[in-house]
């Protein structure tokens, strides 16, 4: 309802008079009445329920009126159509929640792999470790071994004894064993292996000896060529840093002729070193001005010993 058209329009009325409905104000002044259509404005606006609230009302009954006059089948095809439509947002959603449960469970899972990758790399290292340490023992028990079987079969009265010390300036020199005069151990007696010749004793107290190794140029053992009627003086060579000495076999004949691989063992000239003892194999042969000369390969390895037998006799 447009407002503009309720004007107020004034028209003078004589007091006291009651004329076409004006009447006079307790006050004594003049009233002018309102036209009806806007008492008629004033009225609906006064009333809550406007007529377009009603009309709206109306049409939510009518249709709760409508959804209520369904039957059962109905009632069910509606609710199937409105899954229908809400059918793709719900898969969509589910979906959604399936790719974060699967990504945390990667994630978990990737956790574990790592902590597990972990644990078997320190599995790994100990197993390592115990094979390793397996290994070392199973050496010691083949080479202890083999020392037992060399010393029962032998045809030499043999001691036992540990190397305890080298040093590393005369390391192809000398060494120190932990057997001396308290276990029947003299000055110049052969020391072996049950590979072969390893030096002979010098300096012996009564717990410890030290031995003077073939590979220095001091220690001088008469040798026989296998296969042969040669024989010769075999002594160590000077050497320098940290080369592997050969041993020289000289006073050969220019004759000899020797092969690479002959073995060379212990005369028994001289009265120090028995006979039959091991020394080493040839590597090369020369003949010199005055004399025939070998090179050999010690059959010992020198660098590496641990365990030796000093021979006190024969059996």
């Amino acid at each position: 309802m447009n407002l503009s058209f309720c004007v107020r329009w004034p028209q003078p009325i004589a007091i006291g008079a009651n004329n076409g409905g004006h009447r006079k104000a307790e006050t004594g002044k003049l009233v002018t009445p309102l036209p009806v259509s806007c008492r008629v404005a004033n009225r609906q606006s006064a009333n809550p329920m406007s007529r377009t609230n009603i009309i709206a009302l109306l049409i939510f009954g009518a249709i709760l009126g409508y959804f209520l006059s369904f039957g059962p089948e109905t009632t069910q095809n509606f609710k199937a159509g409105v899954y229908r439509l809400l059918a793709p947002f719900l898969t969509g959603g589910s979906g959604i929640k399936k790719q974060i449960t699967s990504v945390r469970s990667g994630l978990k899972s990737l956790d574990e792999l790592e902590h597990e990758n972990a644990a078997l790399n320190v599995e790994n290292r100990e197993l390592r470790a115990t094979n390793k340490g397996l290994r070392d023992v199973e050496h010691e028990v083949n080479r202890l071994r083999h020392a037992l079987n060399y010393r029962e079969r032998s045809m030499f009265k043999l001691v036992a004894a540990e190397v305890i010390a080298r040093d590393s300036s005369s390391w192809w020199r000398t060494l120190t064993i932990n057997r001396g005069k308290r276990d029947a151990i003299e000055t110049d007696m052969p020391v072996v292996t049950n590979v072969g010749l390893v030096g002979k004793t010098t300096t012996v107290s009564d717990t410890i000896s030290v031995v003077l190794l073939i590979s220095d140029e001091n220690c001088r053992v008469a040798a026989s060529v296998e296969g042969s009627r040669e024989q010769g003086i075999v002594s160590g060579e000077r050497v320098t840093g940290g080369l592997t000495p050969l041993l020289d076999l000289n006073f050969l004949s220019k004759q000899a002729d020797l092969k690479p691989g002959q073995k060379v063992y212990t005369s028994g000239v001289g009265g120090v070193f028995p006979s039959g003892l091991l020394i080493g194999a040839v590597k090369i042969f020369r003949v010199r001005e005055l004399d025939g000369q070998a090179q050999l390969t010690p059959a010992v390895e020198l660098s590496h010993l641990e365990d030796v037998f000093v021979v006190t006799g024969r059996r």
